[in-house]
């Protein structure tokens, strides 16, 4: 691979740790520490874009990829008070505390209908826990646990749809992730941030028991022990510093260090809502996250899948491609985005043009990265003829919606 000059130099110890990054190696040739809290806090923003990327035009090439899903949230009832979430909700009279068997296939076949190939399950954190509502429900149709009637509706959309089954459900042990494994490609548990002291009273994490993060990185590494192929990431604005961040991103690659199934990292930006305890607290600038999607794909290295949501940026989104990310996630021509309901999702068209218009090639994956589904001890032999009909001989999507 060729060599990447810094476009200027700045001063000895940053121009280290710029070049550090420009390696590109990830866990084989990790940036330090100490080199990422430099280019964190210190480092000029149009170099550390420079260099993150150059390294991802070198590994990734010309092309970014998102996944065409439907969105089918399970239950909004969470037992987390998290101070900047407008997804959970507590029991309401005349409302149904889970969707039920038929409304999730509905869903599920409106989602084929359109094309869709990835079904997403997003759902609250062990509401049975803490009310009896949810337990009453789950009881009647023959469940303990949220998780069980997780996998039961993953199995019921795999087998009636052919859609692949992702699932975001919050904290898991490793009974629930080898459930979950038989109808689900991949799945999915955000770190947010690795740091405790957001649960403390008042910070953002208080009331939420499973944001812990010894115990988010616990789910981690034992669906990595698991070989699951899984997406993880930061959220960023919600009281974290520069170096917990940082320490976030480091946390992340230690676990994919050891076990190599860390699919796609995703850089979230918090954005401020009216209904939320955190309505006033400031978001992050768009610099802010274009240089903090640099220093992990700096972090991460080249080989990573790097990932920001377009719909949190609004017409801006495309000044991300300049920050090192290679993937736009999933996005729903059916159903919005139930964790940002005010931020809809760009036509699948429009962000074709404007990635074009960039000087990229937008190219449709399914829920599991090509490079993970072309390894079969990533894919449970029950799903490998599911996915071998949506999956093209390159790992994108059959019949999908690109410019190749």
């Amino acid at each position: 691979m060729p060599d990447i000059a810094l476009p200027y130099h700045v001063d000895a110890a940053l121009d280290a740790a710029l070049e550090a990054g420009l390696e590109g190696r990830g866990v084989s040739r990790p940036v330090s520490r100490e080199d990422a809290l430099s280019l964190m806090t210190d480092a000029p923003l149009d170099a550390v874009l420079h260099a993150a990327a150059s390294v991802r035009d070198r590994f990734k090439g010309s092309s970014v990829s998102y996944s065409r899903k439907v969105f089918i949230p399970l239950t909004h009832l969470c037992r987390d008070y998290c101070g900047y979430c407008t997804f959970r909700a507590d029991p309401q009279a005349g409302m149904q505390p889970y969707m039920t068997p038929d409304e999730v296939l509905a869903v599920a076949e409106a989602g084929r209908r359109a094309g869709c190939k990835e079904a997403l399950f997003s759902l609250g954190d062990q509401p049975e826990r803490i009310f009896p509502e949810a337990k009453e429900f789950l009881k009647a149709l023959g469940f303990e646990r949220t998780l069980e009637y997780l996998a039961a509706m993953c199995d019921l959309v795999l087998e009636k749809t052919g859609l692949l089954p992702h699932s975001n459900p919050g904290l898991m042990n490793a009974d629930d992730l080898r459930r979950l494994r038989e109808t689900n490609v991949s799945v999915g548990l955000m770190l947010e941030s690795a740091s405790p002291r957001l649960g403390r009273s008042g910070g953002a994490h208080w009331r939420a028991p499973d944001k812990v993060p010894s115990l988010r990185l616990r789910t981690i590494e034992d669906a990595g022990r698991l070989s699951m192929a899984f997406t993880t990431g930061i959220l960023i604005g919600i009281g974290e510093t520069a170096e917990e961040r940082v320490d976030a991103l480091l946390a992340i690659r230690s676990a994919h260090e050891k076990h190599g199934h860390v699919q796609e990292v995703i850089v979230q930006p918090f954005r401020a809502k009216p209904d939320i305890r955190m309505a006033r607290a400031p978001e992050p600038s768009k610099e802010d996250l274009q240089r903090t999607i640099a220093v992990a794909r700096l972090i991460l290295g080249g080989e990573m899948n790097l990932q920001s949501p377009p719909n949190l940026l609004s017409e801006d989104y495309p000044d991300l491609l300049k920050a090192g990310i290679n993937d736009w996630g999933g996005i729903s021509p059916v159903t919005k985005d139930f964790i940002n309901p005010e931020a809809a999702w760009p036509q699948i068209s429009s962000l074709a043009a404007r990635t074009a218009s960039a000087g990229f090639v937008l190219r449709e994956r399914l829920a599991i990265y090509p490079e993970f589904s072309a390894r079969p001890e990533f894919v449970a032999a029950r799903l490998q003829p599911h996915l071998w009909k949506l999956r093209r001989e390159d790992g994108f999507a059959r019949g999908s919606y690109d410019q190749c």
